[in-house]
């Protein structure tokens, strides 16, 4: 059985594994924790567990309650310090309060903090499936955050709706809930009395990211709309349904689930599970610029030879993740390469008979391969 309709995320048939992301704006407000909010919210989860899912749960919250410990401004986003600072204090507040509420249903909580490289390096992010896969057959509610007191601007996800997408694929879940302050994606800003909820999308266009405002109605968060349809993107290479809903009424999801009321995404196709980690990465080592002919022919399902490259960006190594872009800036697919960039200078636009007298060696058949290449 698969997912069709909102409804499906609460049915064990159809989703057995759910991961649900919690944001900041949700979980602490002006005065302190929303602790009979989050109580509703576990109690659903307790009823979830009790009707045979799992669920895996993605939760904000952390530099937002250290930054009111610590007397930080800016909700504690002020500076890179101030966040890292905020986090470890709030982290403990967070884990606790999650450990507590739980625990009053007779549920065990375990606590995840992950950095943008445990889940791009592919050996770590395989640890990452493994230790997930091990606490849900023992029973307990992975509780996962960001790593917030460790990672930098240039190595962290920077809003949980995509690491809870990422999440998702690791763990083989169903599903991804993410709780927002909005009912669900609008075709224009909510705020417009002509504005409607779209109920259901299959498959993120350029149509639907026009239809997103890149920023956070509360100001407590960092990510908007635009980085909840990016979270879509990565699942529904996975085959991984995704649903926004209205998180900030009690008892969110019964009234999203039961009412019908939000907007899920439902994935076009299911990649083997290396594409779909592959495609999901959101940090690449480079790209390559290639020709229409060659575009056609990834389309078709073949390797992307060096002929059909126009132009090298960035400084990769081989092995690397990489962009494939077309002439006009759109990124056709990601790989690994087989060359590094040097290399890849050298043999722009030469055919592969000509690759050992270029290099020196015996070439290898691809720059790379289609076994290592997944089309977006």
């Amino acid at each position: 059985m698969s997912i069709s309709h909102l409804a499906d995320l609460a049915n064990p048939a159809a989703c057995p594994r759910l991961v649900i992301k919690v944001g900041s704006s949700l979980l602490v407000g002006k005065d302190g924790v929303r602790r009979d909010w989050l109580e509703t919210l576990v109690k659903e989860i307790a009823v979830a567990k009790a009707r045979g899912q799992e669920v895996i749960v993605v939760s904000s919250g952390a530099i937002a309650l250290g930054a009111a410990t610590l007397g930080l401004d800016k909700g504690g986003r002020g500076s890179l310090a101030d966040a890292q600072a905020a986090a470890a204090v709030g982290q403990i507040a967070l884990s606790g309060l999650w450990a507590e509420l739980l625990g009053a249903h007779g549920l065990t909580a375990a606590q995840l903090l992950l950095t943008l490289e445990d889940l791009e390096d592919r050996r770590r992010y395989l640890n990452v499936t493994a230790t997930l896969t091990r606490l849900l057959d023992a029973g307990a509610v992975p509780v996962i955050n960001e790593n917030d007191s460790v990672a930098t601007q240039e190595i962290r996800f920077g809003d949980n709706d995509r690491l809870a997408a990422r999440v998702a694929q690791a763990a083989r879940a169903s599903a991804v809930l993410l709780l927002s302050d909005v009912d669900g994606l609008y075709d224009r800003n909510p705020a417009d009395p002509a504005a409607r909820l779209q109920s259901e999308v299959r498959g993120v266009t350029a149509e639907v990211h026009a239809m997103a405002s890149a920023g956070s109605a509360s100001g407590m968060g960092s990510g908007g709309m635009t980085s909840k349809l990016q979270a879509a993107e990565i699942a529904e290479r996975a085959g991984i349904a995704l649903a926004i809903v209205n998180g900030t009424h009690d008892a969110p999801m019964a009234r999203a689930l039961k009412q019908g009321i939000g907007t899920l995404f439902l994935p076009k196709r299911k990649a083997a599970a290396r594409k779909a980690w592959l495609g999901g990465r959101l940090r690449l080592k480079g790209a390559l610029v290639i020709d229409a002919g060659a575009g056609r022919a990834l389309a078709q399902g073949s390797s992307l030879l060096a002929a059909g490259i126009t132009g090298i960006e960035g400084a990769f190594q081989r092995g690397d993740a990489i962009a494939i872009r077309d002439a006009a800036g759109a990124v056709l697919a990601h790989g690994l390469s087989e060359y590094d960039a040097g290399e890849c200078a050298r043999l722009i636009g030469r055919h592969s008979r000509e690759h050992a007298e270029i290099l020196g060696y015996a070439p290898r058949s691809a720059v790379v391969h289609r076994d290592q290449l997944v089309l977006l």
